[in-house]
């Protein structure tokens, strides 16, 4: 855990005085809230109201929160970090955002989250460069996030021979996401460590301003921003969607961000990929798509990953020395045979 002495609150929760394991059950209760409702809209606007205009739903999902954040009563004055700190931070945060959305035009939405599933392993190897932290993980971490990697290929490759939504421009997109997320998860642990005093609100509320105005120029350059307005203008209906989604996933954002504060980065992705686990299984619940043997053996290999990750390190450290010492006892085939030998002469 992160901060133990640092105050941390959760929509006027108190987590400082809580025990650990109710901090990481109400930060993942809040994370798992937003992000299942998000899920599910966005897959319906995408896939079943053929939306695909990523930039833009950023751009209004942007304005939401900055209402929210100030219906919270946040200012200014509050900040603790100069604007300087939230330039990289927001570019990287809408980049991520703008290519996650945009994205579901190519790739149907189980593949994304197969996807952004594998966030936990470049997290971990971004973690060991970006100063503040220089994070070293135990082996069995890192094999842990191996899992996951090999159960997204074979879902992926399933998931392209069984979805017509699949296409190589939408992989790009979301690897490029990926390594993005990875570096943005990194770079929000490394600001909560270095000052403490950074709140959860100030963070989302600075990204956010920020990064709003750089959602204009691929907007403008790609035609988006018009065929968007005009699309929505003709189904404003759309607007309603996407202030329901706003609001779930600003619920989702501040506990995610509670979560890297209190847990670290690394533990957070963790979190994140058994939240996309569950939100595809509602995906082939809710619009009934067809699940393959391949499909369950991906699944099967990213439950294995989870399970490994939430092995506490000095358990495996345990397994591992009683093993060794199995091993070490083990006589050796010459023993074997001198005792026999031994045994005939008594």
């Amino acid at each position: 855990m992160k901060n133990e002495d640092q105050a941390r609150f959760l929509f006027g929760i108190s987590l400082s005085d809580r025990p650990v394991w109710q901090q990481f059950i109400i930060c993942s209760s809040g994370f798992f809230f937003g992000y299942l409702v998000n899920g599910v809209c966005e897959e319906y606007v995408y896939n079943r109201l053929q939306f695909s205009y990523g930039w833009y739903f950023t751009f209004v999902q942007g304005f939401v929160y900055l209402g929210l954040i100030y219906l919270q009563g946040f200012t200014t004055q509050k900040m603790v970090n100069p604007w300087k700190t939230y330039v990289k931070l927001s570019a990287v945060l809408m980049g991520s955002h703008g290519l996650t959305k945009g994205s579901l035009a190519w790739l149907n939405y189980p593949a994304q989250i197969m996807f952004k599933s594998t966030k936990v392993l470049p997290v971990m190897v971004m973690g060991a460069f970006v100063p503040g932290l220089r994070r070293k993980y135990p082996i069995h971490e890192y094999i842990s996030a191996i899992l996951l990697v090999i159960g997204l290929i074979i879902f992926t490759l399933a998931d392209a021979n069984t979805s017509p939504n699949f296409s190589i421009l939408g992989v790009v997109m979301i690897s490029g996401a990926l390594i993005m997320d990875a570096f943005l998860g990194n770079v929000q642990e490394a600001i909560f460590t270095m000052n403490p005093d950074t709140t959860q609100t100030e963070m989302l509320f600075c990204s956010t301003v920020v990064g709003l105005p750089m959602l204009l120029p691929p907007m403008i350059l790609t035609g988006e921003l018009f065929r968007a307005w005009n699309s929505c203008a003709e189904h404003p209906y759309v607007y309603g969607v996407l202030v329901f989604e706003a609001i779930a996933t600003f619920v989702g954002q501040v506990s995610v961000l509670s979560l890297i504060a209190l847990f670290g980065a690394a533990t957070t992705a963790m979190v994140t990929t058994a939240r996309k686990a569950v939100t595809l299984l509602l995906s082939y619940i809710i619009f009934t798509k067809p699940m393959t043997e391949e499909h369950g053996t991906g699944l099967l290999l990213i439950a294995m990953g989870i399970i490994l990750k939430m092995v506490p390190e000095n358990q495996v450290n345990k397994h591992a020395k009683s093993f060794k010492e199995v091993l070490m006892n083990v006589p050796e085939a010459n023993d074997i045979e001198e005792d026999e030998e031994n045994k005939a002469l008594v």
